[in-house]
């Protein structure tokens, strides 16, 4: 199916709207920008796995390449052992995997495996050919099939290699996968844990891309999302414990886990390093092949909790293979929300209602910041409002501005945890608060967010993403709620770049240590710099699809289209981009710079 880009239909419906914001765009940044923008939206004319074929062809080696890498001379030549366990594997995917082990440019390399096989006499017959065919290739036959984590050990018993790969026995590598890697390693030496981004392939068609982000150890514990391809340092993975039994089908995962745990670098390598297979017994085309995935995965996140003293339950998640964490919340500590208004009456009766009438969270205070309202129905719902112990109204009588009320705000308020909520927003489910606090009371994190919706039930905010729109856009906005998003990422807990302050919890002492919003952004980007000032001190920022609310900005608001607050806008922009220079330069490390800036539904950059 045709993919008809936005611009044409904004073209036909709005042409002076969208000819102003044009001739806007290229004053603010090029005409060479503008080209390369309206160059990328052709592109989507293609449709998926045409446009895939092109990602290929434009970012991957070539022949020519390929033979340039197999005469490249680094100065580190670490050994890469990788590990397979076989087990009546087919014979053409068997001679495929060999094969394409055999095709890397890249030559310090052993192939250590371990044959479990009960029946197919072909299998040994073809290992035996090709450990005569090149020394580097280990084969031990077993006398008895020990499992996946049983075969996987006996084939590490033979490594003695500087860093351990996985590879499946029926999966692909392309010829570049090691190069890369150990091009990676030339200036991250003490990285001791890599992994890549990964696709499927389906007898000779490539699909189903994996873009993954950088280290997310949120991220991890909804799912394993690292998966292929992982390169570990021998020496870490043997300390973590090797394969262990008793993980079937998510023996991977136990071992991630585990290694994650005590890993001192964790390099993600964004490019696709791995083609995993879809066959009739692969988890890649059919999830349900493995039922015993899904409870040992339960059983190493149990594990996992347990070794970082964090006290939490595991569930299954909101599709197959995912989960969800609850952190335990011993005290419920009081929370603080805050809430700026200038009239909308009729909004802010809402969103309060919303709150009285379904949060199980009761160990609160409403701080609501009254500016410069006019209308007298507004008075008099305060009147209303302060008739409720834990609603206080606080007045700001200045000019308004988003980050110096809410600073205003803080400084009155009692809570441990500080909610920013807008006044036109609505919690749908009764334990949103407790979504968000349950992750804002770990040390490490900084801030969390919600899953918000427009009023037709569209994605209104998935996360952040940083580059898109000059500085930020929202992630998956405007599709459907019930949409997974790319990866499955609209359902899984999840560590991003920032959230929106339209509801964004954090703890209170942690706003004082970055000094809260800085107040010169007036209306935008005062939440992205605050969770950007928190990523600076290292925390971490968490979205989670289980806070759920309504968001009733104007699904058409953005653009500013008056020459004062376009003035306040690039103004914003450029305080921003000179501040966060370093952060927009390397780019959103939750996201990959192998999809597109120009929109929030994670298509591929070409």
């Amino acid at each position: 199916m045709k993919i008809l880009p936005d611009f044409y239909v904004k073209l036909i419906t709005q042409p002076v709207t969208y000819i102003k914001k044009s001739i806007l765009y290229i004053k603010t940044r090029s005409l060479k920008d503008f080209i390369r923008k309206v160059k990328g939206k052709l592109l989507l004319e293609l449709n998926s796995e045409k446009l895939y074929k092109e990602w290929i062809k434009r970012n991957e080696s070539d022949e020519r390449e390929l033979e340039k890498e197999r005469y490249t001379k680094f100065d580190y030549n670490p050994v890469i052992s990788i590990i397979t366990p076989v087990y009546n594997t087919d014979r053409n995917f068997l001679v495929a995997m060999i094969e394409s082990v055999l095709a890397q440019t890249y030559s310090e390399w052993e192939l250590c495996i371990a044959d479990g096989s009960d029946r197919e006499i072909y299998v040994k017959e073809i290992l035996e050919a090709y450990e005569k065919k090149d020394k580097r290739i280990k084969v031990k036959f077993l006398s008895e099939n020990r499992g996946i984590a049983g075969n996987s050990n006996e084939a590490l018993s033979m490594a003695t290699g500087d860093f351990i790969a996985l590879l499946d026995h029926d999966d692909l590598l392309p010829p570049f996968a090691l190069f890369e890697v150990v091009h990676t390693l030339q200036l991250n030496r003490d990285a001791d844990f890599i992994y890549s981004d990964e696709d499927k392939i389906k007898g000779h068609t490539r699909l189903d891309h994996y873009f993954k982000p950088d280290w997310s150890p949120d991220t991890l514990r909804s799912y394993n999302y690292p998966a292929h391809f992982a390169i570990f340092k021998k020496d870490l993975l043997l300390s973590a414990g090797a394969f262990r039994e008793g993980f079937e089908g998510s023996q991977d995962y136990d071992l991630i886990l585990r290694i994650s745990e005590q890993a001192k670098k964790i390099i993600h390598i964004p490019k696709i390093l791995y083609h995993w297979r879809i066959h009739k017994d692969s988890t890649a085309g059919d999830l349900t092949v493995k039922p015993l995935a899904v409870q040992s995965s339960r059983k190493a996140l149990e594990e996992h909790l347990t070794r970082l003293n964090l006290e939490g339950t595991v569930e299954d998640g909101l599709f197959l293979t995912s989960y969800r964490v609850t952190y335990t919340i011993k005290e419920y500590p009081k929370i603080s929300i805050i809430i700026p208004n200038s009239d909308h009456s009729e909004d802010l009766s809402r969103c309060i209602n919303s709150i009285t009438e379904k949060s199980e969270y009761k160990n609160i205070e409403i701080v609501i910041i009254e500016n410069n309202s006019r209308e007298d129905k507004t008075f008099l719902l305060y009147e209303e409002l302060k008739e409720r112990a834990y609603i206080k109204i606080i007045t700001w009588n200045k000019p308004f501005n988003y980050s110096a009320v809410n600073n205003f705000a803080a400084k009155e308020a009692a809570g441990e945890l500080l909610l920013f909520l807008n006044n036109d927003t609505e919690i749908i489910n009764s334990d949103c608060f407790m979504c968000l606090a349950e992750h804002v009371i770990r040390k490490d994190v900084g801030a969390a967010g919600g899953k918000l919706y427009f009023p037709d039930g569209t994605i209104q905010h998935g996360g952040v993403i940083l580059g898109i729109g000059d500085v930020a856009g929202h992630s998956h906005k405007g599709l459907y709620r019930d949409f997974a998003g790319y990866g499955g990422r609209l359902k899984v807990i999840q560590n991003v770049s920032a959230v929106t302050a339209a509801c964004l919890m954090m703890r209170h002492d942690v706003f004082n240590e970055v000094r809260g919003f800085d107040e010169n952004y007036i209306l935008s980007f005062g939440d992205i710099d605050l969770c950007l000032k928190l990523r600076e001190k290292g925390y971490l920022i968490v979205w989670t699809p289980y806070a759920e609310l309504y968001h009733y900005e104007s699904k058409t608001r953005g653009y500013e289209d008056t020459p004062e607050k376009q003035k306040r806008f690039f103004r914003e922009v450029e305080l921003f981009h000179q501040k966060w220079k370093f952060f927009m330069e390397k780019g959103d490390p939750y996201y990959n710079r192998n999809l597109t800036l120009e929109r929030e539904d994670f298509s591929l950059r070409i």
